[in-house]
C-alpha cells in the first residue's frame, strides 16, 4: 500500500513539475536570471503552503512525528554541496528531480544531465574515504536540529521558546507573501529587436480602439 501511494504521489509530483515548467531548462535559467518569475512564484508558494500544512498537521497530532519526520545532519559539506548543486542547476537548467521529469518528457539534454549526475555520484564514492575526516563533515547548526519545535525530542529546535506551529506557519506565510509580491514579468520587443523583461504594470488600462 505504501509503495502504491508513493508511486501515485510521485506521478502527481512529476506531472505538476512538468505543468509549471520546472522540467524546462529554458524556464529554469530565465528564473535564475530574474527574467521570468512565474516558476519562482510557484516554488515559493509551494514551499510556504507545504510548511503551513505540515505544522498544522503536527499541531493537531494528525501526523506521528516519530515516524513521519526525519532530519538530516547539518555540516559544512552541505554548504559546499549546495554551492555545487546550485552552479550545476544554473548551467544545466536541471536539478536531480526535474532532470528525471525532463527524461520522462523525452528531452535529450536530460540524458546528458543524468549521465553527468551518475558520474559525479561515482566520483564521490571514490573520494569519500579521503574526505570523510576533513572539515567538510564538521557539524554546524546543532547537527540534527530544526528551526521550530516539532514535538520530536530527537531533533532539538533552535528556537525552543516559540511554539512550533506559530514559527512554522509564520515562515510558511512569509514564503507565500513573497511569492504573491514578486512582480509578474512580461516580454516585449524593443526597437532593436532584442527581447527584454519588464514588470507588468496592472495599473494602466489599455486604451480602447
Amino acid at each position: 500500500m505504501q509503495i502504491a501511494l508513493a508511486i501515485l504521489l510521485g506521478l502527481f509530483f512529476g506531472f505538476t513539475l512538468q505543468k509549471v515548467g520546472a522540467a524546462n531548462p529554458v524556464k529554469i535559467i530565465d528564473m535564475l536570471r530574474f527574467r521570468d518569475l512565474h516558476l519562482m512564484k510557484a516554488i515559493l508558494f509551494g514551499i510556504g503552503f507545504a510548511m503551513i500544512g505540515l505544522f498544522v498537521l503536527l499541531h493537531f497530532e494528525v501526523l506521528n512525528v516519530a515516524s513521519h519526520l526525519s532530519v538530516k545532519s547539518a555540516y559544512t559539506g552541505v554548504i559546499v554541496g549546495g554551492v555545487l548543486l546550485g552552479a550545476g542547476w544554473g548551467m544545466a537548467g536541471f536539478c536531480p528531480g526535474t532532470g528525471l521529469v525532463g527524461l520522462g518528457a523525452g528531452r535529450r539534454d536530460a540524458w546528458v544531465f543524468l549521465i553527468g549526475g551518475l558520474l559525479g555520484a561515482f566520483l564521490y564514492t571514490l573520494i569519500y574515504g579521503w574526505i570523510k575526516g576533513s572539515f567538510l563533515f564538521t557539524t554546524i547548526g546543532g547537527g540534527k536540529s530544526t528551526l521550530a519545535v516539532t514535538g520530536n525530542k530527537a531533533f532539538p529546535a533552535l528556537f525552543p521558546d516559540i511554539p512550533g506551529y506559530i514559527l512554522g506557519c509564520g515562515i510558511g506565510a512569509g514564503f507565500i507573501l513573497v511569492s504573491l509580491l514578486l512582480p509578474v514579468l512580461k516580454k516585449r520587443r524593443v526597437q532593436t529587436g532584442v527581447e527584454e523583461s519588464v514588470p507588468q504594470d496592472t495599473t494602466k488600462e489599455t486604451p480602447a480602439g
